[in-house]
């Protein structure tokens, strides 16, 4: 019985945490609890309970989303196929963000010393340049390509946050498909049995 209710309780966290950088990145910090409550489907003592003020949700889910990148990116560096890893990497990243982007710059601006953001990015940056040496020595990634190009990536598809939701995710794959086609190594090209899949 205790472990179900681990599991609730679990199941709990992570709608509220779901529900909160959702409604963060569509409408600002400025979200009420009760707002967030209802989007999570929990009631109001459930949210109290793990969050006694609105700043432990606001940090919690910023840090959650910091730990979801983290995870895209080390499950790309884990791919013993390292092209396809990037290839991961590439596309997930972007979904995040233009998931989460709006949340991301509101937690920044009202919170810039709270989180050592620049030490995340240097940290996943290195994995990320690990990551396409590796794709490069594997013939598989053009050469000329840099982490410097992976930044100018991610800044563009900050764009894409102003897709309508509905149509958001798709339009994140397209422009990870075009991309991530760029990238092929000359003699690579898509229908040569090089894809990332």
């Amino acid at each position: 019985m205790t472990h179900l209710l681990r599991a609730d309780a679990r199941e709990n966290r992570d709608r509220v945490l779901a529900a909160a950088r959702e409604l963060f990145a569509e409408s600002g910090l400025e979200v009420t609890m009760r707002q967030i409550a209802r989007r999570a489907d929990v009631g109001p003592a459930t949210l109290y309970r793990r969050f006694p003020t609105k700043q432990d949700l606001v940090l919690e889910a910023f840090e959650d989303e910091l730990a979801e990148c983290s995870s895209i990116v080390y499950d790309g560096s884990a791919d013993p196929d390292p092209w396809r890893g990037l290839c991961d990497v590439v596309e997930r990243v972007l979904l995040l963000n233009a998931r989460n982007q709006g949340f991301t710059d509101a937690f920044m601006s009202a919170h810039p010393d709270v989180v050592d953001f620049a030490a995340h990015r240097e940290k996943l940056g290195r994995v990320v340049s690990t990551i396409i040496r590796r794709a490069q020595a594997a013939g598989r990634l053009r050469p000329d390509f840099v982490f410097d190009d992976f930044a100018v990536i991610l800044l563009a598809g900050r764009g894409l946050t102003a897709a309508p939701a509905s149509t958001r995710d798709a339009a994140v794959r397209r422009f990870a498909a075009l991309i991530i086609d760029g990238l092929r190594a000359a003699g690579t090209e898509a229908g040569t049995g090089q894809e990332c899949t």
